[in-house]
């Protein structure tokens, strides 16, 4: 598995576009603050084919730190969840597997 970071992508989105790098760049950081903007106010973001942005709240609970086995209280908090789309989860879910090594014939 090879990762993939934001640079690799502007890098690929501008070659296909034609753009500059710096353009793309600002573009694909200006939606992405747009999606933290609308998820810090409460809001769901859902892009079709691709998938569904929510903020959910966890219950605060009782903890245990391993060390010293004392008990911590956890206070709830909100968290960001994802739920993968129909053609994401159709794309993904057909990839094939490429190995990491190629296998030695012996």
């Amino acid at each position: 598995m090879q990762t993939t970071t934001k640079r690799d992508l502007c890098e690929k989105i501008a070659r296909r576009t034609n753009n500059t790098h710096m353009i793309v760049k600002k573009t694909i950081q200006m939606f992405l603050d747009e999606i933290i903007s609308e998820l810090a106010q409460g809001n769901r973001i859902e892009l079709r084919d691709f998938g569904v942005f929510e903020i959910r709240q966890r219950a605060a609970r009782k903890a245990r730190n391993p060390r010293t086995g004392e008990v911590a209280f956890v206070p709830s908090k909100n968290v960001v969840v994802f739920k993968v789309g129909k053609l994401m989860r159709e794309k993904v879910g057909n990839a094939t597997k490429t190995p990491t090594q190629p296998s030695q014939g012996t």
